[in-house]
């Protein structure tokens, strides 16, 4: 396990959520449209007063060049972050289940080491879940976790 892809993971899925609000933004400014109603005739003899609805955007070619530009690269940016959330989902899934549950609690979610443990239950204590979780990482070459961060 490489404590670079949890914190990628966490960024990731952060990115995902602010990436998507941007992307919502930028369809509503898409969706601005502005409506008017006209008076005409017909041009040919019996001449008929008729009503119009004209509708229409508020921005030239230009701008919804620009505008779909945006749009493609705020997609590419998700689409990568997702490939790292997965990536990292399935490399914690490579972990045992109780050093899933201890990353997931204290990394993921932003527990205290003892809210962690008291979670964990079955006499678990803060220091004895970082212990566990530092014997795990170093068995992978990871060598220190302190009370915030995992550290190489």
């Amino acid at each position: 396990m490489n404590k670079q892809i949890l914190e990628d993971y966490i960024d990731a899925c952060a990115l995902i959520e602010e990436t998507e609000k941007d992307i919502e933004r930028l369809n509503k400014r898409k969706e601005t449209i502005i409506q008017t109603n006209v008076k005409g005739s017909n041009p040919e003899f019996p001449y008929q007063p008729q009503h119009f609805r004209v509708a229409g955007c508020i921005f030239s070619y230009s701008d919804d060049t620009q505008l779909r530009y945006e749009e493609k690269l705020l997609k590419e940016r998700k689409e990568k972050a997702e490939a790292i959330k997965l990536q990292a989902e399935s490399v914690m899934n490579t972990a045992p289940i109780r050093i899933q549950r201890i990353i997931r609690m204290r990394y993921f979610e932003g527990k205290t080491w003892e809210e962690a443990a008291y979670q964990l239950g079955r006499k678990a204590t803060a220091d004895s879940i970082r212990k566990e979780l530092k014997r795990f990482l170093e068995k992978d070459k990871v060598v220190s976790v302190d009370n915030n961060k995992m550290c190489k």
